[in-house]
């Protein structure tokens, strides 16, 4: 008995001593700020050198030349952050960080459902503010996220946070702006024509026929009153007035055309597609039909064996001089995704210039997501949300965060990695004075 109590207070102990380095959410701004001396990236594409940024009750109130700054009788409080550099913070679209913690236990994955049509799932309600992803992400300038879920056809509704909150609820940015359709892969023509075949094939019309009759009637279910509600229907009706947009997952160029074509013939107003390795090739396609792309794979191998290596690299670049609004996502790992700046940082050594880059993770982003008048750029009138770094946000040998600030309330920056640093540096100092071991 005795042996099991002191087996309990040092678990006790442990889980205090790893709690303690959990950042706790940081309390609403009730001082103005006054950020002075840095070069100001406001994320449009526009730089000011030796600028000042003002934000009081979690607004941007000033962002300009220091010089031009007038308190207007409210009193400020000012960092002087001379020689670093101010960005909008970064948003990390099409990701399940918050919804998929560790890849092995069941209980820490809630980002799919089952079944093959889940449109009424809101993958914001499982959304865990507490992740220790969460931090890490922060600590490298990502201050928001769209929260999306996967599996199935339809998969359900994504949700942009901003990621420091104490529940789902205050950390929602925009509730349900975007529905999720997994464009079914086309099944090539070949010389095989086996029963597998030949089953892919009449699944695939299957499905295709399937969301076409639901599409029809959500259209239907839009404009008839209803006594009682469908929540699948509901979750729909969005994409036919405008207020949601349609995340189209498809990469294949020929997918893409046709996703597109099949969804506008049922009227879906807003489209947007994800992944988009093709993208280049439909271009004109896509610029036509004003759709843009959250581009994946930047850090990955070319689709065909014929395409340059570096294509890839290439493509955000590629994208901007073809005229397609894109923004970048960060799809190769879950715990890899505070790098999303680094993405964008490898697109600027193959063709994309600084400030395009920029925004191709903040404005962008924002526009994307339809949370632009809120968030994405450093302008007056929008969320405080605002991070300062020594030098460049987009090059990982720069990219040191000072301050960060969510509506204007400034985080604490620590995270489980910074931690496990300073502690194993401890460690092999420790060593370097012959004390390791003892």
């Amino acid at each position: 008995m005795q042996h099991r109590l002191l087996l309990a207070a040092a678990l006790f102990v442990s889980t205090t001593a790893a709690w303690a380095q959990v950042p706790v959410p940081a309390a609403k701004q009730t001082k103005a700020t006054l950020l002075t001396g840095a070069t100001l990236h406001v994320g449009n594409g526009q730089v000011v050198e030796k600028a000042a940024v003002a934000f009081n009750d979690g607004k941007i109130t000033y962002a300009g030349p220091a010089s031009g700054f007038n308190a207007g009788g409210t009193s400020y409080e000012t960092v002087n952050v001379s020689g670093k550099h101010i960005y909008p913070g970064m948003i990390l679209p099409n990701t399940q960080m918050g919804l998929n913690e560790i890849e092995s236990v069941r209980a820490t994955l809630d980002q799919q459902e089952v079944g093959m049509f889940n449109p009424n799932v809101r993958s914001v309600v499982a959304y865990n503010t507490d992740s220790d992803i969460t931090p890490t992400l922060r600590s490298n300038g990502v201050l928001m996220a769209q929260v999306t879920p996967v599996g199935g056809m339809i998969s359900g509704s994504s949700s942009v946070v901003q990621l420091d909150a104490w529940n789902w609820e205050d950390a929602l940015v925009k509730a349900d702006g975007a529905v999720h359709l997994r464009w079914p892969a086309m099944v090539q023509q070949t010389a095989d024509n086996s029963p597998q075949v030949q089953q892919r094939r009449q699944a695939r019309q299957t499905g295709l026929q399937e969301l076409e009759s639901l599409l029809a009637e959500a259209k239907v279910y839009k404009n008839q009153k209803n006594d009682r509600e469908n929540l699948k229907l509901n979750a729909l009706v969005g994409l036919f007035d405008g207020s949601k947009k349609l995340f189209i997952h498809a990469d294949y160029g020929k997918e893409i055309v046709e996703a597109v074509r099949f969804v506008q013939k049922s009227g879906v107003k807003d489209i947007v597609i994800v992944g988009g390795g093709d993208a280049l090739v439909v271009s004109d396609f896509l610029k036509e039909n004003n759709i843009p792309v959250v581009y994946s794979g930047v850090h990955a191998l070319p689709s065909r064996a014929g395409d340059d290596v570096y294509l890839p690299y290439k493509m955000p670049g590629l994208l901007q001089k073809a005229g397609v609004l894109f923004c970048l996502d960060y799809d190769a790992s879950l715990h890899g995704s505070r790098n999303l700046p680094f993405i964008a940082g490898t697109a600027v050594a193959f063709g994309l210039s600084k400030e395009e880059a920029l925004s191709s993770v903040t404005l962008n982003a924002a526009k994307i997501m339809g949370v632009d008048k809120q968030v994405g750029s450093v302008e007056v009138g929008k969320d405080a949300s605002i991070v300062v770094s020594e030098g460049d946000i987009l090059d990982m040998r720069t990219n040191k965060i000072s301050h960060a600030f969510i509506q204007g309330r400034k985080l604490n920056l620590t995270d489980k990695q910074q931690y496990l640093y300073e502690k194993f540096n401890g460690k092999y100092e420790q060593g370097s004075k012959g004390d390791i071991g003892k």
